[in-house]
């Protein structure tokens, strides 16, 4: 039975925390430690919000399919017989067993472990052992709202989802044609377990105040910097000047290419926020390579010219991207527990582009690869400072107001949902 004073003073502690919160500066401990803080992020923000799944393109065939967990829920994406792509809750409507159990793969129909109940990739029940008297066609799967946009799918549990999404998604979407996403495939994914809230690992992501602490990445992303006249110190306007020159050079080719690159940002408290640019990178400026030039002799999409250096795109709560001319790296967020979250790294090619011929794999992800390790330390370390008694919250650098941006989304749509809980 549901202990509704207790319930009660969870949501009275919680909202005290939100109350609490003080711009440009870190979060509160217990909003990245606690249990309770934890279910209500899963329920309130993952729950209710749109949420990055993946790239279509990971489910290239009728029966493909991907799964995804966080808290309590599972989650299939589905290539559908007909082509198209559904979700759908990965829990059988008999007795509730757990369908599939794989991160991925491919299925005729969808059968039950347990008693063998069948499904279509459509979601509807096909066959269920014995003589049974009930109408079949109110036990199909239960479907959960999905929207692709240009190759990246969205999806979004709550019953009746957030409707701005239609706007936010019309305005990045120019923005990744493009790049031809949905008619890309995977090169390759990674999967880590970060020990860490999930909160530290998309604030990790939204500032590189860090950086000194990723070789690999510096080599090219200078333009991930932030800099800009806003926060700009003296030793640091060399950088700024050379920056702009290349940008200058950039914005040349991308106009050129009829690219849309200006950034366009929605990070208030709307419930759909995001961030879309485009940056120079360093070097050549083909690709966030070792040596700075494409890891792939196939350009994406209608994309004829390699270097056009990079459009990164962030979305809340849970996703940021990476598109090049010749590749495409996403990464999707997923909160396991209060103190582990998966992150999923997906690196796109062209759909024709063959490994070792068209690329070398270990070029392809390369800097991505070791960055992501190294954030994943920083993540891990940020998760054990906040487990302390001595913590408490500190002031944010000029640099790092996207994490103030993030941060301030969150604590104001945790603190609406809980108001209409």
């Amino acid at each position: 039975m549901l202990d509704i004073a207790s319930h009660r003073g969870v949501a009275s502690d919680v909202a005290g925390l939100i109350a609490r919160r003080r711009p440009s500066f870190s979060l509160e401990a217990a909003l990245y430690t606690s249990q309770d803080v934890f279910d209500l992020d899963v329920e309130l923000i993952f729950g209710r919000q749109w949420i990055f799944a993946g790239p279509e393109a990971a489910l290239p065939e009728p029966g493909d399919y991907a799964k995804l967990d966080f808290g309590r829920y599972s989650i299939i994406t589905l290539r559908d017989d007909d082509g198209g792509v559904r979700a759908f809750h990965n829990v059988c409507r008999h007795r509730g067993a757990r369908l599939l159990n794989e991160c991925n793969g491919t299925v005729g129909n969808i059968v039950c472990p347990y008693h063998q109940w069948t499904y279509d990739t459509g979601g509807k029940l096909l066959h269920a052992e014995g003589d049974h008297a009930f109408d079949r066609a109110q036990y199909g799967l239960k479907p959960v709202h999905i929207h692709n946009v240009a190759g990246l799918l969205f999806v979004c549990l709550a019953k009746e989802a957030p409707t701005d999404f239609d706007k936010f998604a019309a305005e990045f979407e120019p923005y990744l044609l493009p790049h031809g996403i949905g008619d890309s495939k995977v090169a390759y994914q990674m999967d880590i377990v970060e020990k860490g809230n999930w909160k530290l690992t998309m604030e990790n992501n939204r500032e590189c105040y860090h950086c000194g602490g990723h070789p690999e990445l510096s080599v090219t992303a200078f333009g991930m910097f932030g800099y800009n006249e806003d926060n700009i110190t003296p030793e640091k306007e060399a950088v700024l000047r050379q920056y702009k020159s290349v940008q200058s050079d950039f914005i040349r080719l991308w106009e050129g290419e009829n690219l849309p690159w200006h950034a366009v940002e929605h990070l208030d408290d709307r419930q759909a926020g995001f961030r879309a640019e485009r940056h120079p990178l360093d070097g050549p400026g083909e690709a966030m390579t070792m040596d700075g030039k494409a890891a792939c002799k196939r350009t994406m999409g209608r994309l004829k010219n390699f270097r056009l250096g990079r459009l990164h795109l962030h979305t809340q709560p849970n996703s940021w991207h990476h598109f090049q001319a010749d590749h495409a790296v996403t990464f999707c967020v997923l909160p396991i527990s209060p103190g582990e979250t998966l992150l999923r790294t997906t690196w796109l090619v062209h759909k024709d582009a063959v490994e070792g011929v068209d690329y070398e794999l270990d070029n392809l992800i390369h800097v991505w690869r070791e960055t992501n390790r190294q954030d994943q330390h920083f993540v891990e370390l940020a998760h054990l400072g906040a487990l302390s008694p001595a913590y408490e919250p500190g002031p944010y650098a000029p640099s790092e107001g996207q994490v103030d941006k993030f941060c301030s989304w969150y604590v104001t749509q945790l603190g609406s949902n809980l108001a209409r809980r």
